[in-house]
């Protein structure tokens, strides 16, 4: 059961940590990160019946973020101290990723952007979490590191693909998770344990640094307890990221406002709503549209058969051969090391040929067609979440087909390029699953997240005074640098322009070293990389700058390669995002760590010139 780590008294518990009830301990000085993450750290340290981490961090690893938090107000991060879980298919410098498959991991040096960003907004990492092997799955049984368990009832599915992440915020570890979802797999898990599931519009949470599933169509997702928090989440997260092909500036209004009476919703047919025989999953969506219609939603009936057909292409057409393109390298010399029925779903996929994918190409052309013509009469669409649980014993007995039951009403989101929200919907009222959460989803067009959210926010009854991030000081973000940006430099105008101030003059710790970069990685002016090492390394000089999140996307898309953001560990052991260099692009670079600094570099060729 979910239990609550902001407190210790028993009237306490069992009640969900989220981002407001931290903000409000925060704030009011009744708690600190520190004492959370001991907190956290007493209980990821001991047993894991439910299967929710591949990796957990240490106490000392949350610790080090936490302790960078110390110098800092509360009131200026939007995320300060806020826990959250990562899925393992997503990458944390220093933290092995395996995407669920051990014969995979690898040790990325740099966090996934998305990851960078939460940093930056004040986000402690606390573990990365079990998942359906590869993203593919969307029943949290297929991972070689044990299936997930439902936090509700350990007997029934937990939903994947994102398993680990969605019982995570269930089970009160983190306030909320990424995921990601490609045909489901951030709304199904949702669904299951009574969550907020956002599959936010494509492209613009970043996927790099993410193992893909279908490069074209993944996206990263949220679990949260309200929308409110997802909403949070989301704002901090979004943003362009360098050499991401497929990033795309959100273009949402994040002060809009979705009216509920009078939202026109649309359902899809009585004839064409699918349960596989689950009355109770039925007369608990009956129930939900009453809801809706008494709070004076106007419900209109759509075709929804283009979306059906679409679903039917992502796993059924030759769309399921893009999970083969993703890791196929691997899938051909290691064709052993992937879950038996992960193998036969990515290895099925080399049946299908190019003349097979532009043709389904050309199907899905003429689908989206057809299914936008239901948005002029509605704003959003209501669904079922899953048409269906079930228990992990019905699972094992039929993987494959009771796991594609549960993708009924999500595979067709992502082809269709729409965004998402699933939400609870109180629980299953009678049959075979009496008392089981219930959840629907609310689907909108590209960059319409806010007003789901809103739409999300009124049907559960949050407060909206509460629905943005405006009602806090500026966020600000602290990044370091240590070359062309450091004060009278020439990039320093970067800075400045974008109303960072400096905060402080410093130094690396010790794990550094510093390389002037040859001209043609340096792209006409004069820039060193800096490089960690396990050994042999030097303090190195660097400024530490303060600038508001609305402008740091801005500023890190204009960093071009081989140089990127990532986490810098400086002198006093606090954590901040800088300016970091590919190791790859030291070939022909001059080492110059001994200098301790840019400047220092600069003045001595100078003088030698």
């Amino acid at each position: 059961m979910p239990m609550n780590l902001l407190s210790t008294t028993p009237d306490a518990a069992g009640q969900p940590m989220t981002i407001a009830a931290l903000r409000a301990r925060y704030l009011d000085g009744s708690l600190t990160p520190a004492q959370l993450v001991e907190r956290i750290a007493a209980h990821t340290a001991g047993d894991d019946p439910h299967r929710i981490w591949i990796r957990a961090l240490t106490r000392d690893e949350m610790m080090r973020y936490a302790d960078a938090l110390a110098s800092r107000d509360p009131a200026t991060l939007p995320l300060y101290g806020i826990p959250f879980a990562i899925k393992d298919n997503i990458d944390l410098a220093g933290v092995p990723t395996t995407a669920g498959c051990p014969d995979y991991a690898y040790l990325p040096e740099k966090s996934a952007p998305v990851v960078e960003r939460l940093i930056a907004a004040g986000a402690i990492p606390v573990g990365k979490t079990n998942l359906d092997q590869f993203a593919t799955g969307l029943s949290g049984q297929r991972s070689p590191y044990g299936a997930c368990r439902n936090a509700l009832d350990p007997e029934y599915a937990s939903g994947g693909s994102s398993s680990g992440s969605a019982v995570s915020v269930a089970m009160g570890l983190a306030a909320f998770s990424l995921g990601t979802d490609t045909a489901g797999s951030g709304r199904v898990p949702a669904a299951f344990h009574g969550l907020v599931g956002l599959k936010p519009t494509k492209g613009v949470l970043s996927t790099l640094g993410v193992v893909p599933a279908c490069r074209s169509l993944d996206c990263v997702s949220i679990f949260a307890h309200t929308a409110d928090d997802a909403q949070r989440v989301f704002a901090s997260a979004h943003g362009l990221a360098q050499n991401d092909p497929y990033a795309r500036a959100w273009q949402g209004d994040p002060g809009a406002r979705a009216a509920f009476k009078g939202l026109r919703l649309g359902v899809p047919r009585a004839s064409q709503r699918e349960f596989y025989g689950d009355a109770s999953y039925a007369q608990a969506f009956d129930a939900a549209l009453d809801a809706l219609r008494a709070a004076g939603a106007q419900l209109v009936e759509i075709d929804f058969e283009p979306f059906l057909a679409t679903a039917r292409l992502l796993y059924e057409g030759p769309f399921v051969a893009e999970r083969l393109a993703a890791i196929r390298p691997f899938y051909e010399a290691h064709p052993d090391a992937l879950h038996p029925v992960t193998r036969a779903i990515i290895g099925g996929a080399a049946r299908w040929s190019a003349a097979d994918a532009f043709a389904a190409q050309d199907t899905l052309a003429a689908l989206r067609m057809q299914a936008e013509r239901v948005w002029p009469e509605i704003d959003a669409i209501v669904t079922p979440t899953s048409p269906t649980t079930s228990t992990v014993a019905e699972l094992e007995a039929d993987p494959i087909g009771v796991n594609a039951r549960f993708g009924y009403y999500t595979n067709f989101v992502n082809l269709l390029d729409l965004s998402a929200l699933a939400v609870p919907a109180g629980r299953c009222e009678s049959g075979a699953h009496a008392g089981k959460p219930f959840g629907i989803t609310f689907v909108g067009r590209a960059h319409e997240d806010a007003k789901l959210l809103d739409i999300a926010r009124a049907w559960l009854g949050e407060a909206a005074s509460n629905a943005t991030v405006t009602s806090v000081a500026p966020a600000t973000v602290r990044v370091a640098v240590v070359g062309a940006h450091l004060s009278g430099e020439p990039l320093n105008a970067q800075l400045t322009s974008r109303a960072a101030k400096l905060v402080a003059a410093t130094t690396t710790s010790k794990h550094y070293r510093l390389y002037a970069l040859p001209k043609a990685a340096s792209q006409g002016i004069e820039k060193p990389g800096l490089v960690r090492v396990a050994q042999d390394g030097h303090a190195i000089e660097v400024e530490v700058w303060e600038m508001p999140v609305e402008h740091y996307g801005s500023f890190v898309a204009l960093i071009p390669s081989p140089l990127g953001i990532g986490t810098l560990e400086l002198a006093d052991g606090a954590f901040v995002q800088g300016f970091l260099c590919e190791s790859l692009a030291l070939d022909g670079a001059e080492d110059i760590s001994a200098f301790g600094g840019w400047r220092v570099y600069r003045r001595s060729a100078a003088q030698l010139a």
